[in-house]
């Protein structure tokens, strides 16, 4: 009488294919980072031909070698003299900061009225605030010129700031993110005594800070970038912002690359600075929204 002896049954699936799928999605990945390496150079080579261009010489502005056969801060030294571009930057930062801080508030404010209150007439006071955003600021520029001008504000700072005290944008985008904003966290809140004002700042704005850093980066770079505003109001360089500072170096001679593009760099170093700081947070927006 003979014994079978059982074995286990060998696994049907070849191993092959398995490995085929993997060296695939090894490729796809390789392929991706690849492509994310050269579209970064791509939009890195203008601040890197900024940068070396401003190291250039006079005699050498337009020479074709990616990095400068001589160095020199020439250019530098030109455009600190030329202009007080160290003034200029103060107004600038202190311009975007307060604007940005202000429409930060203001907007977190609002939001929290329109996502968590209804009232009477909200939806049309709502869609009145998003169709602001839809007016370009040259239209009401006139506008607020003679408001400044009849408060005695020009060539101020201070009148670069009034009409940046609030923005339709930070409403609207902080209005969707709080009515995203999970409901069973609110009502927990209330539960524990929690009124709105603490709801709003303890429970709601720690957890939008993703969204309130890149909200705060998009208004930052808007109002740094911002010229024809400036340009309306200022009368004397000392009072003005750089952007007016680097427009100074074109002229109807001749443009002054050298010295444009050293005041070009150090108009760009606060917005980097901002941007590395903030950096994390924008990140961890992008990954919470892409987990939702």
């Amino acid at each position: 009488m003979t014994t079978e002896v059982l074995r286990p049954a060998r696994s049907m699936a070849p191993a092959r294919p398995l490995r085929r799928i993997s060296e695939k999605s090894g490729l796809d990945t390789a392929a991706g980072h690849l492509l994310m390496v050269l579209l970064s150079i791509f939009c890195l080579f203008p601040v890197y031909w900024m940068l070396a261009s401003s190291l250039r010489p006079a005699n050498a502005m337009f020479e074709t070698s990616l990095w400068p056969t001589t160095m020199s801060l020439d250019n530098y030294t030109h455009a600190i003299d030329a202009i007080p571009i160290a003034r200029m930057l103060i107004n600038t930062l202190v311009f975007s900061a307060l604007s940005t801080i202000f429409q930060l508030l203001t907007g977190i404010l609002a939001a929290f009225a329109f996502a968590r209150w209804t009232f009477r007439f909200s939806r049309l006071v709502y869609t009145a605030v998003a169709l602001t955003w839809l007016v370009p600021f040259q239209v009401v520029m006139i506008p607020n010129y003679l408001m400044v001008a009849q408060m005695g504000l020009l060539d101020s700072v201070m009148a670069l700031i009034l009409p940046n005290l609030t923005s339709a944008l930070a409403i609207l985008l902080l209005a969707q993110a709080m009515r995203g904003f999970p409901k069973e966290v609110v009502e927990a809140a209330r539960m524990d005594g929690a009124r709105n004002w603490r709801i709003l700042w303890e429970v709601m704005v720690p957890n939008l800070r993703g969204t309130i850093a890149s909200l705060a980066i998009l208004i930052f770079i808007s109002t740094w970038n911002e010229y024809f505003w400036p340009l309306l109001l200022s009368r004397t360089a000392e009072n003005s912002v750089i952007q007016i500072g680097i427009q100074m170096f074109m002229t109807a001679e001749g443009n002054q690359w050298g010295p444009l593009m050293a005041a070009s760099t150090l108009a760009s170093l606060p917005v980097l600075l901002i941007y590395i700081v903030l950096q994390r947070q924008v990140v961890q927006s992008f990954m919470k929204s892409g987990i939702r």
